[in-house]
Parts: C-alpha cells; sequence; structure tokens
C-alpha cells in the first residue's frame, strides 16, 4: 500500500473566516474549492494541506488519508475487525472512501481518487 498524502480535516460553521484566517496567516493557497468543502495548499509545498469542511459529513474533524488502493485497505479492516464507521462508496466528486475511528476516537476517512 501506498499512503500519497494526509491531510487534517477541520470542520468550521464559518468556512470562509477561517479560509481567509489560514490563507492571511499562513499563506495557504486554495487547492479545491467545492463550496462546502475547500482544501488549501502550501504554495512551496502542495503536500502540505488542510481541509475545511462547512457541512455535516463525518470526515471532520479528522483526517483524510489517500492511499493508491482503498479496496485494499477496506478489505484489511474489514478482516482485522474495524468497525466501519462510513461504509465503502464512490463518492459524486471522483473519490471512492470509507472511514473508520482510531482508538481514540478520532475520524480516518481512508481514500483513493476514481480514475477514468
Amino acid at each position: 500500500m501506498i499512503i500519497r498524502r494526509a491531510v487534517p480535516n477541520l470542520r468550521s460553521e464559518r468556512p470562509e473566516e477561517t479560509r481567509a484566517f489560514l490563507m492571511t496567516l499562513l499563506g495557504f493557497e486554495v487547492a479545491m474549492d467545492m463550496d462546502w468543502v475547500v482544501t488549501l495548499a502550501s504554495p512551496s509545498n502542495r503536500e502540505a494541506q488542510i481541509t475545511i469542511i462547512s457541512d455535516d459529513d463525518p470526515a471532520a474533524p479528522g483526517i483524510s488519508i489517500e492511499v493508491d488502493d482503498v479496496d485494499a485497505v477496506h478489505a484489511k479492516a474489514v478482516e482485522s475487525g474495524v468497525e466501519i464507521a462510513y461504509a465503502l462508496r464512490d463518492e459524486d466528486w471522483g473519490v471512492r472512501r470509507f472511514m473508520v475511528r482510531e482508538p481514540g476516537g478520532a475520524m480516518i476517512n481512508v481514500l483513493s481518487h476514481l480514475t477514468d
């Protein structure tokens, strides 16, 4: 398994203000904006990212971990008896994902981008 990136997910009831705060204070730039979810990236290191989620998506607060084969990680989780908090599915915005909670309670959103 290859881990491609790990991105912290913040939940914000004031996403525009959170976005402006991080851009002004730390110099982040918008990498993706889908209205309810915005990913910011460092201009000097595009892998340094943070995602702001403003709806009730269970990925926030938590962390998103992009892997090369989400199905293999899902199979390993099921085989290990890990409780799946969000069932494996393809999302409209181009990712295949599932979620689990780590022992301390944080949500782990495991995903792969879908290809054509």
